[in-house]
């Protein structure tokens, strides 16, 4: 039976929706084979696999073998991971086995009561719109009749994608410094695909937070946020108060292990605004490579002077690690990084990673012999910016609303925010607006529900609080 065409819409990275209400067997069973028939449609040269893999969502496995066996059956050889895994994991598969692509029971960031569909190329990517577009009509239409059924064989996604990230670091020097005691790391897993990697990859203990399968993630959701780190924050300042010298840093992985933020050794959140810039240096820097540096619209200010101060080309798109992925396609992105903390890298596949991210970030450390803020402190210095950077979800009364408000923006453009005279907009993702004091703020409207995203930079935390402020009340 086709389904209608309201009841699945893939999103900017895949269909998400509640299990058992929106995202139920029989219509993963349904659209699993047709998501299997575009990727060999659109990448089919030779191959007729597809890899399929899952995080550690209620019921994820089970959710995985449905759609193994309904690819299998639509005459698709499928690869089923035979464990949870990172999702960049099953990217990565895809391109390693030549498969069409890789289909993810996963729902990223989201609460315990979604799961999700990822489709990735063969190319080991999220692929592009006009695929999940192709999937979506096909919904709509009569299953295809059935064929003689591929195989249906079982794999371990985690040796070949570790010994992958393994190479493109001096893991034995991140290795020595924790063995010495100069480093010291924690990782909050958040329950989520993450969990056991670094310590597979760096095949040394680390101390992992919330490394326990928990389908409802505490309470909250795997998303890496202060607000869901309350157990990372705590079990590190236990350890500072004991330990006598040292290194300390908390690395933390959402849901299915694409997206990172880190926690340095005073306890002080670093979101990848910070981050990316320290990502930046070490690539260049210390390893010497080169690459065009790609950021998102919301990224920081002190990303294009660190790109021009290693004579880095840059280039900005629109939010979504979509566009970053297009650009990787093309070009030599030496890194494209967007601020909810999707980072990914040259010489490998176009795909955000954040156990890759994870092991940079611990061989700046390891060679610097620097805590992660002091290395930013640093760049804060060498480019002479200092900012401090926030962003705020602000849920609207209805989509009616939000779109008054999309058409005040058009008719009444603003003239002053905060006490500020507006000196600019950029508009090829929501509104940036630049400001006299070199400060900015962007208004951005989500796509799917009536919320209203803010995102400010500016030169103290007093000035960000007063402009999302003055945003929401103006919003409301």
């Amino acid at each position: 039976m086709p389904i209608a065409s309201n009841e699945i819409k893939f999103g900017t990275d895949g269909w998400r929706g509640i299990i058992a209400d929106n995202f139920t067997f029989e219509r993963l069973a349904l659209v699993a084979p047709i998501a299997a028939r575009v990727l060999s449609q659109t990448y089919g040269e030779g191959s007729n696999t597809v890899i399929v893999g899952y995080d550690r969502r209620f019921m994820a496995e089970a959710f995985a073998q449905t759609a193994a066996e309904a690819v299998s059956a639509a005459g698709f050889n499928v690869l089923l991971a035979e464990t949870y895994a990172p999702t960049p994991a099953f990217s990565w598969a895809a391109k390693q086995y030549n498969a069409l692509g890789a289909l993810v029971i996963t729902a990223s960031h989201n609460p315990g009561s979604y799961s999700g569909l990822k489709v990735k190329g063969a190319f080991g990517g999220s692929v592009p719109p006009e695929v999940t577009q192709q999937i979506e009509a096909l919904l709509t239409e009569a299953p295809s009749p059935t064929t003689t059924a591929g195989k249906l064989e079982i794999f371990n996604p985690w040796p070949s994608y570790c010994e992958t990230l393994r190479a493109k670091v001096d893991v034995a020097q991140i290795r020595e410094a924790i063995a010495a005691g100069k480093l010291t790391v924690f990782a909050d897993v958040m329950h989520g695909a993450a969990a056991g990697g670094l310590a597979q990859l760096l095949e040394v203990a680390i101390l992992e937070i919330n490394s326990n399968r928990d389908p409802l993630f505490g309470g909250g959701a795997p998303e890496p946020l202060p607000r869901y780190l309350s157990c990372l924050f705590r079990s590190m300042r236990t350890y500072r108060r004991k330990a006598e010298s040292g290194l300390v840093v908390g690395l933390v992985f959402d849901g299915d292990g694409d997206r990172i933020a880190a926690v340095d050794g005073q306890g002080n959140f670093l979101s990848p605004q910070v981050l990316i810039p320290v990502l930046i240096e070490h690539l260049a820097a210390r390893r010497g490579l080169t690459g065009e540096v790609v950021k998102t619209v919301s990224g920081s200010d002190i990303i294009p002077r660190i790109a021009a101060m290693y004579q880095l080309p840059l280039y900005e798109t629109p939010i979504g690690y979509k566009y970053i992925a297009d650009r990787m396609l093309t070009t030599r992105v030496l890194l494209g990084g967007e601020e909810s903390g999707g980072i990914g890298y040259a010489d490998y596949i176009p795909e955000r990673d954040a156990l890759l991210s994870a092991l940079y970030l611990l061989e700046a450390i390891a060679q610097s012999e620097l805590d992660l803020s002091d290395l930013y402190r640093r760049l804060q210095s060498q480019t002479n910016f200092t900012s401090v950077y926030d962003r705020i979800d602000l849920p609207l009364a209805s989509m009616d609303v939000q779109s008054r408000l999309v058409e005040q923006l058009e008719t009444q453009p603003l003239k002053e925010i905060a006490g500020q005279s507006v000196v600019d907009c950029l508009t090829i993702d929501g509104y940036k607006f630049r400001l006299a004091d070199n400060s900015w703020l962007m208004i951005r409207f989500s796509g799917t529900e009536p919320v209203l995203r803010l995102y400010c930079e500016a030169a103290t935390l007093k000035q960000v609080h007063q402009t999302l402020d003055w945003a929401k009340r103006w919003a409301e």
